[in-house]
């Protein structure tokens, strides 16, 4: 099956995980393109996508959200699967269990655009840079902490799944 593993990034996080995905569905007998959605124009030939993104505020970057909308009739009635890197596992305590219950706001915001088959909620590399000096600061005083958090183990094992169920529905195809 031609696979389509599209992504869009803040700092390249997100493009290493849909690096990952993209090599073990490949692994897994199936063609696979990765791209960043800003330099897809035609997706005809693709018989299935998994689609991610960098999480700013509880949202998908705008570019990632655009792609979902513009390229929605393309992508009804094909398999679809979303991923969203964002900070959970950055954070400690209650405010992680809080940025944990970000993935419904997520999803809610590309409800119209996508019914993706499943969605997971990855936490990516945390930079001070990426919140500015100050930012930085009271990231920290939330519990935050800056590393790369990128669960690999739990990223392949859902890639795997994504694989069976692509080999799954050629079989049955």
């Amino acid at each position: 099956m031609k696979v389509l593993v599209g992504f869009a990034t803040a700092a390249g996080s997100t493009e290493g995980v849909a690096q990952r995905i993209a090599g073990i569905v490949r692994e897994n007998g199936h063609e696979v393109e990765t791209h960043n959605v800003d330099e897809v124009t035609d997706l005809h030939g693709y018989e299935a996508f998994i689609i991610g993104s960098a999480v700013h505020n509880q949202a998908w970057l705008p570019n990632a959200a655009a792609f979902l909308s513009r390229e929605n009739p393309a992508l009804s009635g094909k398999p679809v699967w979303l991923f969203s890197i964002g900070l959970p596992g950055a954070l400690r305590g209650p405010m992680r269990k809080w940025a944990g219950l970000e993935e419904s706001d997520i999803l809610a915001g590309l409800a119209d655009d996508v019914r993706p088959l499943g969605h997971e909620l990855f936490t990516g590399v945390v930079t001070p840079q990426a919140f500015g000096k100050v930012g930085a600061r009271v990231f920290r005083l939330m519990g935050g902490r800056f590393g790369d958090f990128r669960d690999w183990a739990a990223i392949d094992a859902w890639a795997n799944q994504i694989a069976e169920d692509l080999t799954d529905t050629e079989t049955l195809g």
